[in-house]
């Protein structure tokens, strides 16, 4: 029996363009009927936000926002 594969080897370009299209897609869909989708897709795109690694210089000062 196949197994899904649970390790990915994407560029942070290829996570860039994919946060892009999913962006384009939200807009792009029609206004009526399409909440469960654009749900869906607003999920998948904080999924994949919260996986990321966010920089903060070890020495330093780092300002917020």
């Amino acid at each position: 029996m196949p197994r899904y594969n649970d390790m990915f080897e994407l560029s942070v370009d290829d996570m860039d363009l994919i946060e892009r299209s999913l962006r384009t897609l939200t807009e792009a869909l029609p206004s009526e009927g399409a909440e469960e989708t654009e749900r869906q897709v607003h999920d998948l795109l904080g999924r994949l936000h919260n996986q990321k690694i966010f920089y903060r210089p070890r020495d330093g000062v780092y300002v917020g926002g």
